[in-house]
């Protein structure tokens, strides 16, 4: 479990652990281009990248993107925090609709298949009011992710 990021008193944690049908060095190959989010991405987010491809991923690797949420567009930029292919990697808010945003990406080999586990520290912005908001975000989460466990296996052929 990744240590909560520095300053964060109200937050909030999703994790997430589909298995996939291939090893974990080609699990995370699959990460390397940044263009896989747009297709585990739910429709009705509108997400698109819109930093120049192709991306070429690494500590440091700046990541913007545009998606509408209820009708809302806003940009959101994260940067790649940590890169430790083929076992893990972490992206992080820069800009976007969190006060935080720590999402760390783990890959682990379980006899031919891969465990990926997702796990996402948040915290919502406008302390306290945001708070109010807390069910609803969490609901989109666990949806957004709910809808990639799914189109992973779509597209993996599971």
């Amino acid at each position: 479990m990744a240590p909560w990021p520095s300053g964060v008193a109200t937050r909030a944690r999703h994790c997430d652990r589909p298995s996939l049908p291939r090893s974990s060095a080609s699990s995370a190959s699959a990460w390397r281009t940044g263009r896989e989010n747009s297709a585990i991405t739910p429709p009705e987010l509108q997400f698109r990248i819109t930093t120049p491809m192709p991306i070429v991923m690494g500590q440091g690797t700046l990541i913007d993107y545009r998606l509408k949420l209820n009708g809302v567009s806003f940009g959101w930029r994260t940067r790649i925090a940590a890169w430790d292919p083929p076992y893990a990697f972490v992206d992080e808010q820069l800009k976007g609709p969190y006060a935080v945003w720590h999402h760390t990406h783990t890959f682990a080999d379980e006899g031919g298949k891969t465990r990926m586990d997702d796990e996402v520290l948040y915290k919502l912005p406008l302390w306290p009011l945001g708070e109010v908001a807390y069910p609803f975000v969490k609901s989109k989460v666990e949806g957004i992710f709910r809808y990639r466990r799914a189109k992973l296996r779509e597209i993996l052929g599971v």
